[in-house]
């Protein structure tokens, strides 16, 4: 996962309903009933499927850390679909979502302007048809950089050309990105 692709996980998990499952117990049997198999818990966490046996009777309560985030992280990707779904739909459809962001903006100017990129930190709405192409891409698999590649043109659109009035010829790169978040 990407940068983009972090903070839109991040966005989908401020839209939940309910807390996902606490206990290591509850989890894992989340995960069997979502994957089926202790053998496709088992890949999806990295752990042996003897651990998930064992995960799954309580006989082991304590797992390392590491194995506990991807545990967390597994039952996070996978909770509440259809409020995450109705939720990306709307901001799709009529709300759009907010970019903050840190980063270093390079750009292709006209000859006798500075292209020199520099770090800003902006926040900017951008409106439905950027928030569904984001989401189309990622749906489809996009790497990072074709995501930061859509909301380089959404925040070369609306904040640096603003709508069109300015800067006709401006070309804007997000690069080295110190801090992204999204929110919808």
């Amino acid at each position: 996962m990407g940068i983009v692709d972090d903070a839109l996980e991040r966005a989908d998990q401020e839209a939940f309903t309910r807390e996902p499952p606490r206990s290591l117990k509850a989890r894992i049997n989340f995960l069997m009933k979502q994957l089926r198999t202790t053998k496709a818990v088992a890949r999806e966490i990295g752990v042996s499927q003897r651990s998930v046996e064992r995960y799954i009777k309580g006989e082991r309560k304590h797992p390392p850390k590491a194995v506990s985030d991807r545990i967390d992280r597994a039952v996070r990707s996978r909770w509440q679909p259809r409020v995450r779904r109705r939720r990306q739909q709307q901001a799709a459809d009529a709300t759009g979502i907010t970019v903050e962001t840190r980063a270093r903006f390079g750009y292709t100017a006209p000859v006798g302007t500075t292209d020199d990129g520099r770090m800003r930190r902006l926040t900017v709405h951008l409106p439905p048809p950027y928030a569904r192409r984001l989401f189309d891409a990622q749906q489809q698999g996009a790497d990072d950089a074709r995501l930061r590649d859509i909301v380089a043109e959404g925040l070369q659109e609306i904040y640096f050309k603003d709508g069109g009035r300015r800067a006709q010829d401006l070309e804007v790169e997000l690069t080295d990105v110190d801090y992204f978040d999204v929110s919808y």
